[in-house]
Protein backbone atom coordinates (compact mmCIF):
# COMPACT_ATOMS: atom_id res chain seq x y z
CA UNK A 1 0.00 0.00 0.00
CA UNK A 2 1.26 3.52 -0.89
CA UNK A 3 2.94 6.04 1.67
CA UNK A 4 2.92 9.27 0.28
CA UNK A 5 4.94 12.81 1.95
CA UNK A 6 2.92 15.64 0.81
CA UNK A 7 3.78 19.34 0.72
CA UNK A 8 0.41 21.60 0.64
CA UNK A 9 0.57 24.49 -0.50
CA UNK A 10 -2.18 27.06 1.48
CA UNK A 11 -3.74 29.67 -0.49
CA UNK A 12 -3.65 32.98 0.94
CA UNK A 13 -7.31 33.53 0.64
CA UNK A 14 -7.41 30.91 3.54
CA UNK A 15 -6.99 32.41 6.53
CA UNK A 16 -4.84 29.89 8.30
CA UNK A 17 -2.56 29.72 5.11
CA UNK A 18 -2.53 34.02 5.71
CA UNK A 19 -2.04 33.72 9.28
CA UNK A 20 1.27 31.10 8.93
CA UNK A 21 2.64 33.72 6.40
CA UNK A 22 2.11 36.52 8.25
CA UNK A 23 4.12 34.91 11.23
CA UNK A 24 6.57 32.79 9.13
CA UNK A 25 8.68 32.37 11.97
CA UNK A 26 5.78 30.28 14.19
CA UNK A 27 5.68 26.62 13.97
CA UNK A 28 1.91 25.21 14.28
CA UNK A 29 2.01 21.40 14.64
CA UNK A 30 -1.88 20.63 14.61
CA UNK A 31 -2.59 17.55 17.06
CA UNK A 32 -6.24 17.29 15.98
CA UNK A 33 -8.75 17.98 13.52
CA UNK A 34 -12.39 17.33 12.51
CA UNK A 35 -14.20 18.76 9.35
CA UNK A 36 -18.18 19.27 9.48
CA UNK A 37 -19.97 20.34 6.37
CA UNK A 38 -19.73 23.83 7.35
CA UNK A 39 -17.62 24.02 10.40
CA UNK A 40 -14.45 22.75 11.52
CA UNK A 41 -13.11 21.90 15.23
CA UNK A 42 -9.03 21.95 15.56
CA UNK A 43 -6.54 21.81 18.22
CA UNK A 44 -3.20 23.36 17.38
CA UNK A 45 0.57 23.76 19.20
CA UNK A 46 1.69 27.54 18.16
CA UNK A 47 5.91 27.55 19.25
CA UNK A 48 7.52 30.96 18.37
CA UNK A 49 8.62 34.41 19.75
CA UNK A 50 5.29 35.85 19.12
CA UNK A 51 2.71 33.50 19.99
CA UNK A 52 0.23 36.20 21.90
CA UNK A 53 0.28 37.96 18.38
CA UNK A 54 -0.81 34.60 16.86
CA UNK A 55 -3.42 34.23 19.20
CA UNK A 56 -4.81 37.18 18.76
CA UNK A 57 -4.66 37.03 14.70
CA UNK A 58 -6.50 34.23 15.74
CA UNK A 59 -9.17 35.42 17.50
CA UNK A 60 -9.44 38.38 14.85
CA UNK A 61 -10.34 36.70 11.75
CA UNK A 62 -14.09 36.21 11.18
CA UNK A 63 -13.91 32.75 9.83
CA UNK A 64 -12.75 31.58 13.47
CA UNK A 65 -16.40 31.35 15.71
CA UNK A 66 -14.92 30.40 18.93
CA UNK A 67 -10.99 30.23 20.48
CA UNK A 68 -9.84 28.95 23.81
CA UNK A 69 -6.75 28.73 24.92
CA UNK A 70 -5.77 25.45 27.16
CA UNK A 71 -2.15 26.57 27.86
CA UNK A 72 0.31 28.83 27.50
CA UNK A 73 3.81 28.64 28.52
CA UNK A 74 6.96 30.78 27.20
CA UNK A 75 7.12 30.12 23.74
CA UNK A 76 4.67 28.20 23.48
CA UNK A 77 0.42 28.20 23.19
CA UNK A 78 -1.60 25.25 23.32
CA UNK A 79 -5.18 26.07 21.52
CA UNK A 80 -8.82 24.48 20.16
CA UNK A 81 -10.57 26.59 17.91
CA UNK A 82 -13.44 26.37 15.86
CA UNK A 83 -13.80 27.56 12.52
CA UNK A 84 -16.66 27.88 9.88
CA UNK A 85 -13.78 27.69 6.74
CA UNK A 86 -11.92 24.60 7.53
CA UNK A 87 -11.32 24.23 3.54
CA UNK A 88 -8.20 22.53 4.11
CA UNK A 89 -9.60 19.63 5.32
CA UNK A 90 -12.15 19.28 2.58
CA UNK A 91 -10.14 17.88 -0.23
CA UNK A 92 -9.35 15.04 2.97
CA UNK A 93 -13.31 14.57 3.38
CA UNK A 94 -14.14 14.25 0.11
CA UNK A 95 -11.78 11.19 -0.95
CA UNK A 96 -12.00 9.48 2.44
CA UNK A 97 -8.55 9.49 3.00
CA UNK A 98 -7.88 9.20 7.12
CA UNK A 99 -4.74 11.88 7.52
CA UNK A 100 -1.95 10.77 10.02
CA UNK A 101 -2.15 13.60 13.34
CA UNK A 102 -0.19 15.39 14.42
CA UNK A 103 0.73 17.88 10.86
CA UNK A 104 3.06 20.43 10.88
CA UNK A 105 2.06 23.91 9.17
CA UNK A 106 4.88 26.75 8.13
CA UNK A 107 4.97 29.90 6.44
CA UNK A 108 1.80 28.70 4.34
CA UNK A 109 3.19 25.10 4.09
CA UNK A 110 1.44 21.95 6.08
CA UNK A 111 3.17 18.81 5.55
CA UNK A 112 0.88 16.00 5.38
CA UNK A 113 1.93 12.09 6.23
CA UNK A 114 -0.95 9.59 3.93
CA UNK A 115 -1.12 5.73 4.10
CA UNK A 116 -3.94 4.88 1.76
CA UNK A 117 -5.14 2.92 -1.32
CA UNK A 118 -3.89 4.32 -4.61
CA UNK A 119 -7.13 4.68 -5.67
CA UNK A 120 -8.10 7.14 -3.52
CA UNK A 121 -4.41 8.57 -3.72
CA UNK A 122 -5.45 9.85 -6.57
CA UNK A 123 -8.69 10.70 -5.76
CA UNK A 124 -7.11 13.13 -3.05
CA UNK A 125 -4.81 14.44 -6.07
CA UNK A 126 -8.49 15.61 -7.97
CA UNK A 127 -10.37 16.91 -4.22
CA UNK A 128 -7.13 19.41 -4.07
CA UNK A 129 -7.14 20.49 -7.50
CA UNK A 130 -10.66 20.85 -7.26
CA UNK A 131 -10.05 23.49 -4.45
CA UNK A 132 -6.99 25.08 -6.26
CA UNK A 133 -4.97 23.91 -3.51
CA UNK A 134 -1.34 23.23 -4.80
CA UNK A 135 0.62 19.95 -3.71
CA UNK A 136 4.01 18.79 -3.81
CA UNK A 137 4.97 14.56 -3.93
CA UNK A 138 7.87 14.79 -2.22
CA UNK A 139 8.60 11.41 -1.16
CA UNK A 140 6.14 8.04 -2.15
CA UNK A 141 6.82 4.45 -0.48
CA UNK A 142 5.38 1.10 -1.21
CA UNK A 143 4.48 -1.33 1.51
CA UNK A 144 3.51 -4.76 0.00
CA UNK A 145 1.32 -6.52 1.91
CA UNK A 146 2.45 -9.75 1.64
CA UNK A 147 0.74 -11.29 4.47
CA UNK A 148 -2.21 -11.09 1.88
CA UNK A 149 -0.86 -11.48 -1.46
CA UNK A 150 0.97 -14.36 -0.92
CA UNK A 151 -0.38 -17.70 0.40
CA UNK A 152 1.23 -18.98 3.39
CA UNK A 153 3.54 -21.80 1.82
CA UNK A 154 4.33 -19.03 -0.43
CA UNK A 155 5.70 -16.49 1.77
CA UNK A 156 6.84 -18.98 4.55
CA UNK A 157 9.19 -20.53 1.14
CA UNK A 158 9.89 -16.62 0.85
CA UNK A 159 10.98 -15.73 4.21
CA UNK A 160 13.29 -19.16 3.87
CA UNK A 161 15.11 -18.17 0.88
CA UNK A 162 15.63 -14.79 2.16
CA UNK A 163 16.98 -16.21 5.45
CA UNK A 164 19.23 -18.12 3.51
CA UNK A 165 20.50 -15.82 1.36
CA UNK A 166 19.05 -16.80 -1.66
CA UNK A 167 17.91 -12.83 -2.30
CA UNK A 168 21.48 -11.83 -1.75
CA UNK A 169 24.19 -9.97 -4.43
CA UNK A 170 25.50 -12.18 -5.17
CA UNK A 171 23.69 -15.27 -4.04
CA UNK A 172 24.72 -17.22 -0.54
CA UNK A 173 22.25 -19.89 -0.97
CA UNK A 174 21.16 -21.91 -4.21
CA UNK A 175 17.68 -23.25 -5.18
CA UNK A 176 18.40 -26.85 -3.76
CA UNK A 177 19.48 -25.64 -0.74
CA UNK A 178 16.80 -23.20 -0.24
CA UNK A 179 14.63 -26.60 -1.05
CA UNK A 180 16.46 -28.43 1.38
CA UNK A 181 15.76 -25.97 3.66
CA UNK A 182 12.31 -25.96 2.83
CA UNK A 183 12.45 -29.86 2.76
CA UNK A 184 10.46 -29.60 -0.82
CA UNK A 185 11.69 -30.81 -4.04
CA UNK A 186 13.87 -28.47 -5.81
CA UNK A 187 11.14 -28.35 -8.79
CA UNK A 188 8.59 -27.64 -6.33
CA UNK A 189 10.67 -24.54 -4.43
CA UNK A 190 11.28 -23.33 -7.87
CA UNK A 191 7.79 -23.13 -9.02
CA UNK A 192 6.26 -21.64 -5.46
CA UNK A 193 9.41 -19.21 -6.01
CA UNK A 194 8.53 -17.82 -9.42
CA UNK A 195 4.78 -17.27 -8.82
CA UNK A 196 5.47 -15.81 -4.92
CA UNK A 197 7.94 -13.47 -7.20
CA UNK A 198 5.41 -12.32 -9.97
CA UNK A 199 2.89 -11.91 -7.52
CA UNK A 200 5.08 -9.49 -5.35
CA UNK A 201 6.56 -7.41 -8.79
CA UNK A 202 2.70 -7.22 -10.34
CA UNK A 203 1.85 -5.87 -7.45
CA UNK A 204 5.05 -2.83 -7.02
CA UNK A 205 4.28 -2.28 -10.80
CA UNK A 206 1.00 -2.06 -10.06
CA UNK A 207 1.08 0.43 -7.50
CA UNK A 208 4.20 2.24 -9.58
CA UNK A 209 1.92 3.04 -12.49
CA UNK A 210 -1.10 4.40 -10.48
CA UNK A 211 1.41 6.67 -8.25
CA UNK A 212 2.64 8.09 -11.90
CA UNK A 213 -0.48 9.09 -12.53
CA UNK A 214 -0.99 10.77 -9.66
CA UNK A 215 1.87 12.57 -9.43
Amino acid sequence: MPQATLTITIPDTLWIGAITRDYPNAEFRILSAVSGDETGVGLVEITGAKVDEVLSAFESVPETRELNVLGRENQTGLVQFETTEPTLLFPIVGSGIPLEMPFELQNGEAIWEITTSQERLSQLGEELSAFQIQYTVEEIRYTLETETLLTDRQLSLIKTASDAGYYDSPRNATLTEVADAADIAKSTCSETLQRAEGKIIGEFLSDEESMSEFQ
